[in-house]
């Protein structure tokens, strides 16, 4: 990553960051199909340039939130070029993914996320490029913050990206290795290289430093400040999380789809999707995974 003045400067020139035409082109779809202002595409496909497994975009809407629980996720197949892609689709508004990586919301997602590496795949046009970019470095502000208040008095942007997301990821209701914050920064060291002290100071949070060791100049009040703003967030995580997941349990779009793939990738059976398991993914599941089981047995006999 080049060295930039400003959080703003370092966040535009990341966003801008090379995408592969056919992720680009999987986006513009997605965009005009949903009427969007933008689409962030993010994961490890977007550091590798990989088009296997599925890719993942956030398509950001104008207008006001519709949904209480929000992202809606849907899941998308779609071939181009000869190439098929796959895709897990989270829709919202940008006016409340701005509120959300600002912190202004329950949710961590957002900002534990977007302070990662992100492109945007696709703008409707400069103005909600500059808005979409404005809300990613309000999420690498979020993040500094808290993660200076959750670190060592002193110690290297290291040290403290690791304390951040070993405490997001203990937060939410989710199984992660132990050690994935270390991988998170091993694969994406330029991306993270000279971000926290830029991240610091678009926060106005004061701090030292010397050589690749910093020292945050955060006072008793202000540090507990922004401890007991987490400690409430810490405690909404997982149940948060759960509601998310029973609410995609019946609104994911293209779920039947979705898990069919991911069984046939993993297990190697083909499961066929008809009408009646595209529109009850749910009631379908037990006979689902009564065939799996079966040809498994049946291969291995």
């Amino acid at each position: 990553m080049t060295e930039a003045s400003t959080l703003d400067d370092r966040i535009a020139a990341a966003l801008t960051r090379e995408v592969v035409p056919e992720v680009r082109a999987f986006a513009e779809r997605l965009a005009r199909a949903a009427g969007a202002l933008g689409v962030l595409f993010y994961g490890s496909n977007l550091r590798t340039g990989s088009l296997e497994g599925v890719l993942d975009f956030y398509v950001l809407l104008p207008g006001a939130q519709i949904e209480r629980i929000w992202p809606r996720v849907s899941y998308h197949e779609w071939t181009f070029g000869g190439v098929p892609l796959r895709a897990k689709v989270a829709t919202m508004a940008l006016e409340t993914f701005c509120a959300a990586a600002a912190g202004e919301r329950v949710d961590t997602t957002i900002w534990a996320r977007f302070v990662q590496p992100s492109g945007l795949a696709w703008q409707r046009d400069d103005a909600a490029g500059h808005a979409i970019a404005q809300a990613v470095a309000g999420a690498a502000k979020t993040a500094a913050r808290l993660a200076v208040a959750l670190g060592p008095n002193a110690g290297t942007p290291e040290d403290y990206w690791r304390a951040l997301f070993r405490a997001t990821y203990a937060a939410e209701f989710r199984v992660e290795k132990a050690g994935r914050e270390d991988s998170i920064l091993a694969a994406n060291r330029a991306h993270f290289d000279g971000l926290l002290p830029l991240a610091l100071k678009a926060a106005a949070v004061p701090f030292a430093q010397e050589g690749n060791r910093i020292r945050p100049a955060l006072g008793p009040r202000e540090r507990g400040q922004i401890l007991s703003w987490w400690a409430h967030r810490r405690r909404m995580g997982k149940p948060y999380n759960v509601l998310r997941l029973i609410k995609a349990s019946t609104t994911f779009e293209g779920a039947a789809r979705y898990a069919a793939w991911k069984i046939e990738r993993h297990t190697g059976v083909a499961v066929k999707i008809t009408p009646w398991r595209e529109r009850h993914p749910i009631l379908a599941a037990p006979a689902v995974l009564f065939q799996v089981w079966r040809e498994k047995r049946e291969k291995t006999a």
